[in-house]
């Protein structure tokens, strides 16, 4: 295994430094929408990592004096109940931003108009019937995090994260007993499929276990994004810098347990820097036939969309905002 310095141990990330991004909150947003109306014009899944942020907006932004955001959480009841109509009722619950693609694209088709949007964490411009546009309304980071007292460094470089993503013997040890352990969240998460890009890695070769030493499981459950409570001394998996300062200024349920970020490539991670490594637009994605039409118009689309007036909750749920706030040219064709 490749030898961990002092200096390596000794580079701790303070959250402090990184609650500048963040204004006083009012707490937890709640997972599925509640309060008039019952049922919101615009019913979104998905993206884990966005879930928070999205929840708060819906409580928001209004339309007409309406709120028209139905935000529904990755994770809770196996079912979801999304518009008035019977088909609506008894939907299963997407988790992760891949879900939330499939599911709003399996319901375009069927022609039932219980879905309108998902979140989504990471860019998929394949090919979709109908097409799709992936609207980006804010930036997030990703990084690294390890248990407080594992032996792992505070700074690695992406080389480095190469290493021990692909089980290289040299950096984590040989089989059976390997000495790190890295994890990914459930298959369909968006932070998984950005993770894999950011360190060289594919989805195909996971899915054929070609890497020994990884999991994306803890004591036979899925590990879900952004829960520091999977880690023990010898293992880390990605985090959302976003989700991360939320947890910690308690905007969000604070689920790091003792997990502490890493840095990566020597860029501090808890400041959402545009030149670090892994920072990532996050996105609604909307039938691109709907680009011109009210409220998807009004919510998503444009620079002066709802959305993109609404930077104060952003930062508050950790992200940055996005210069590019509302664009509509990345569509799947």
């Amino acid at each position: 295994m490749k030898s961990l310095t002092k200096s390596h141990l000794a580079k701790c990330v303070t959250v402090a430094a990184g609650l500048g991004l963040v204004v006083a909150g009012t707490g937890s947003a709640q997972a599925d929408p509640s309060g008039a109306p019952t049922y919101r014009q615009l019913a979104g899944v998905g993206s884990d990592t966005t879930q928070g942020v999205m929840n708060a907006l819906a409580n928001t932004i209004t339309v007409g004096g309406q709120k028209v955001i139905g935000s529904y959480d990755a994770v809770g009841s196996a079912t979801i109940n999304t518009q008035a109509a019977a088909a609506c009722q008894g939907l299963n619950r997407p988790n992760g931003s891949g879900a939330g693609r499939t599911a709003l694209l399996n319901e375009l088709n069927k022609g039932n108009n219980c879905l309108q949007f998902s979140r989504s964490s990471s860019l998929n411009l394949s090919a979709a019937t109908p097409g799709l546009t992936y609207v980006p309304f804010a930036v997030d980071g990703v990084t690294y995090a390890v248990s407080a007292g594992s032996s792992l460094p505070l700074d690695l470089s992406t080389a480095d994260l190469h290493a021990i993503y692909s089980c290289d013997p040299g950096y984590v040890g040989t089989a059976p007993n390997y000495s790190i352990h890295p994890l990914l969240p459930q298959a369909g998460s968006g932070t998984r499929s950005f993770w894999e890009a950011t360190v060289g890695i594919t989805e195909a070769d996971v899915a054929a276990n070609k890497y020994p030493c990884l999991s994306d499981t803890k004591g036979g459950k899925k590990i879900e994004e952004h829960d520091g409570r999977v880690l023990d001394a010898n293992s880390l998996v990605p985090f959302s810098i976003a989700q991360y300062i939320a947890q910690s200024s308690g905007t969000l349920a604070d689920l790091r347990g003792t997990a502490q970020l890493g840095n990566v490539n020597g860029v501090p991670s808890v400041l959402l820097n545009t030149s670090a490594a892994a920072t990532r637009d996050v996105y609604n994605v909307i039938p691109t036939g709907k680009v011109g039409t009210s409220p998807w118009s009004d919510v998503f689309v444009g620079a002066n969309s709802q959305i993109c007036q609404q930077s104060a909750v952003i930062k508050q749920y950790g992200f940055g905002t996005n210069a590019n706030c509302g664009d509509t040219s990345r569509t799947t064709g």
